[in-house]
C-alpha cells in the first residue's frame, strides 16, 4: 500500500490508472483528471489548493463505503427507507451526474471514438433532464403522499378530509406507473456496445465507461428498492389508514 508521499510523487494518470476512484475523488475537489495525466498528484494540488492528504484520506474513505443490503433496507421503517431514497437522489444529481457530465463534455477528442463522444454529448443531457424531472416527479407525488398517509396514521386530519386524500393518487397507481428511466441507457448500452473496450483503450474511455456501467448499476438497485421495498411498504401503509378511517366512519 502506497504512503501519502508516494501518492503525492505519483501522476495523477497513474493514480486514476491504479484505481478509478480517484477520478471522482478529483472531480469532488474540483479538478478534472483528464487535463493532468502525466503531472504529479502534489503539483496538481498546489495548483488547485486543494491539501493532497486530505484528497487521499477521501479516496481512502469513499473505497470504504458500503451501501445497505435490501434485507437491511427492508427492517428499517418505511421513513428510513424514504430519507435513504432522498439521500442517493441527492448524490445522484449533485454528484454523479455532474461527474459524468464533467467526462463527457471534457475529455477531448479520443482517436476512434470520436464519433461515440458526439453522441454521447447529444445523448446524456437528454437523460439528465428525463432523470431529474423523474426524481422532482417522485418526490413531489410519492414522497409527499407517504408523508400525508404517516400524517393520517397520526390522527392530524379530520376523517373526511383523511378520506378525500387516500381516495387520490392511492399508491398502487403511482406503483402501475412508475417508470425506470432506463431508455436513454439503454441508447448508451448500444452505443458503447455494453461498455466494452480494447485492452489499449485511452485511460479517458476507460474511465468513462466504467462510471457509466457503474452508474446503470446504481440505477437498477435504486429501482429494485423502489419497487420491492418502498411500494410494498406504502401500500400497506395506506391499507391500514384506510382501514382506520373506515372504522371511524362506521363507529360514527
Amino acid at each position: 500500500m502506497q504512503t501519502s508521499k508516494m501518492y503525492e510523487k505519483s501522476s495523477v494518470g497513474e493514480l486514476v490508472t491504479e484505481n478509478y476512484v480517484f477520478a471522482a475523488v478529483l472531480h469532488y475537489f474540483g479538478i478534472s483528471f483528464y487535463q493532468y495525466p502525466g503531472d504529479s498528484l502534489e503539483k496538481v494540488c498546489q495548483k488547485h489548493k486543494v491539501n493532497p492528504r486530505q484528497l487521499i484520506a477521501q479516496v481512502e474513505s469513499w473505497a470504504k463505503q458500503q451501501e445497505p443490503s435490501l434485507e437491511e433496507l427492508y427492517l428499517n421503517p418505511i421513513e428510513l427507507l424514504v430519507a435513504y431514497l432522498k439521500k442517493k437522489h441527492y448524490y445522484f444529481v449533485r454528484q454523479e451526474l455532474p461527474f459524468l457530465s464533467n467526462l463527457i463534455s471534457g475529455i477531448g477528442p479520443e482517436p476512434g471514438y470520436e464519433a461515440l463522444q458526439t453522441d454521447l454529448r447529444m445523448m446524456f443531457p437528454l437523460f439528465v433532464e428525463d432523470f431529474i424531472h423523474h426524481i422532482h416527479e417522485e418526490e413531489s407525488r410519492l414522497f409527499k403522499r407517504i408523508e400525508l398517509l404517516q400524517d393520517i396514521e397520526a390522527g392530524e386530519f379530520s376523517t373526511q378530509d383523511a378520506l378525500v386524500i387516500l381516495e387520490k393518487d392511492p399508491i398502487q397507481y403511482l406503483a402501475d406507473h412508475h417508470e425506470i428511466h432506463d431508455d436513454e441507457m439503454l441508447g448508451i448500452r448500444k452505443l458503447t456496445r455494453d461498455y466494452s473496450l480494447e485492452e489499449h483503450a485511452p485511460l479517458t474511455m476507460k474511465v468513462l465507461y466504467h462510471e457509466l456501467q457503474s452508474f446503470e448499476k446504481e440505477l437498477a438497485i435504486h429501482a429494485k428498492i423502489e419497487d420491492e421495498l418502498l411500494f410494498p411498504k406504502a401500500v400497506e401503509l395506506e391499507k391500514e389508514a384506510l382501514r382506520k378511517i373506515h372504522k371511524l366512519i362506521q363507529t360514527n
